[in-house]
C-alpha cells in the first residue's frame, strides 16, 4: 500500500511511441501554443490600448483572453518537454500545480461565459439601463467574482483530492494532470468526498447552463421584434461569437467527462482532451476577430503601428540616431 507521501511523481499518457512522431506532437503542440499566445496577445494589447474598445462586452473579453492564455500554458509546455525529451514523468508538486491551475482558469473561464451571457442579454434586451447595470464597478466586481469562483473551487478540489492516499501505481491516463485521472489511483473510500464535491459542482455548472440558455432564449426573442434587418444583424453579430465559444466549450467538455464508458478508450480520451483544453484557447480569438469590425479594426490599427515603428526604427539606425518608441 502506498500513499500520496510516497509517490515522488507521475508518469503522464504519451502520444506516440516512436521519436519521429513525438517530435511531430511537439511541433504541432507548439504551433498551436503560439497561435493562442499571437492572437490573445492581440486581443489584450489592442482591448487595453484602444479607448474605443473600453467597454464591458471588451473588458470582459481581456478577462477570457487572459484565462486562455493561462489554460493552455498549464498544460500544453509540460507535454512539449516531454515529448522533447522522450519522457513521461511529472513531480508530484507539478501534478498538483497541473490540477489546482487547469481547474482554476477552466472554472473561472466558464463562470466568466456566463457573466458575459448576461452582458449580451443586458445590451440586447435592455439597453437603455445598460449603462446602470453594468458600470465600471459592476464589471469589475462581475469579473472578480468569476476569477475567485474558480480559485476557490480548483482548491478545495485540489486539496480534497491529494489528500487522499494513492495505491493503484502512478500512471496517469491523461498527458496532463486532472482530478478524475487522479480518482482512479486512490484505493481509499474517502474519494466519495471528491465525488460529491464533482457532483456538487456539476450541479452548478448546469445552473451556470441554464442561465446561458434562458439568457439567449430571451436575446433571440428580442432579436426577431427587431423591425429592421441591418438591426437583426447587428443584434446578432454581436452575440454569436460568444454563443460559438459557449457552445465548444461546453460541448466538448460535456463529451470529455460524459461520455459512454463502452466508446471510453486511451486515443480516444488523449483527442478529446486536446478539443477541450488546448483547441478553444486558440480558437476563441479566431471566433471573436471573424464578425467584430472593431476589434479588426483595432488589431490592424495595432498591428500597423507596430509595423510602422519598425520601419522608423530600422530607418534611424541607417541614419545613426537613436530609435525613440
Amino acid at each position: 500500500m502506498s500513499n500520496g507521501s510516497s509517490i515522488t511523481h507521475f508518469l503522464l499518457l504519451p502520444f506516440a511511441d516512436t521519436r519521429e512522431l513525438q517530435l511531430c506532437h511537439f511541433w504541432l503542440f507548439l504551433g498551436i501554443s503560439l497561435a493562442a499566445l499571437l492572437g490573445n496577445g492581440l486581443i489584450i494589447t489592442s482591448t487595453a490600448c484602444d479607448q474605443h474598445l473600453h467597454t464591458p462586452m471588451y473588458f470582459f473579453l481581456l478577462n477570457l483572453s487572459l484565462l486562455d492564455l493561462g489554460t493552455i500554458s498549464t498544460t500544453v509546455p509540460k507535454s512539449m518537454a516531454n515529448s522533447l525529451w522522450d519522457t513521461r514523468a511529472i513531480s508530484y508538486a507539478g501534478c498538483a500545480a497541473q490540477v489546482l491551475f487547469f481547474f482554476f482558469f477552466i472554472g473561472a473561464e466558464y463562470s466568466l461565459l456566463t457573466v458575459m451571457s448576461y452582458d449580451r442579454y443586458v445590451a440586447i434586451c435592455k439597453p437603455l439601463h445598460y449603462g446602470t447595470l453594468l458600470g465600471s464597478r459592476a464589471c469589475v466586481h462581475m469579473a472578480a467574482a468569476a476569477w475567485g469562483t474558480g480559485f476557490l473551487t480548483a482548491l478545495l478540489h485540489t486539496a480534497n483530492t491529494f489528500s487522499l492516499p494513492l495505491c493503484r501505481g502512478n500512471a496517469v491516463e491523461q498527458f496532463f494532470c486532472e482530478i478524475p485521472q487522479i480518482l482512479k489511483l486512490s484505493c481509499s473510500h474517502s474519494y466519495l468526498r471528491e465525488v460529491g464535491l464533482l457532483v456538487v459542482t456539476s450541479c452548478l455548472s448546469c445552473g451556470c447552463f441554464v442561465f446561458i440558455v434562458g439568457s439567449y432564449v430571451e436575446i433571440f426573442r428580442a432579436v426577431l421584434r427587431i423591425p429592421s434587418e441591418q438591426g437583426r444583424h447587428k443584434a446578432l453579430s454581436m452575440c454569436l461569437p460568444h454563443l460559438a465559444v459557449v457552445s465548444v466549450f461546453i460541448s466538448t467538455g460535456i463529451f470529455a467527462y460524459l461520455k459512454p464508458l463502452s466508446i471510453s478508450s486511451s486515443s480516444l480520451d488523449l483527442v478529446v482532451a486536446v478539443l477541450y483544453s488546448v483547441v478553444p484557447p486558440a480558437l476563441n480569438p479566431l471566433i471573436y476577430s471573424l464578425r467584430n469590425q472593431e476589434l479588426r479594426g483595432a488589431v490592424r490599427k495595432l498591428m500597423t503601428g507596430c509595423v510602422s515603428s519598425a520601419i522608423h526604427c530600422l530607418l534611424s539606425s541607417a541614419k545613426g540616431s537613436q530609435c525613440r518608441s
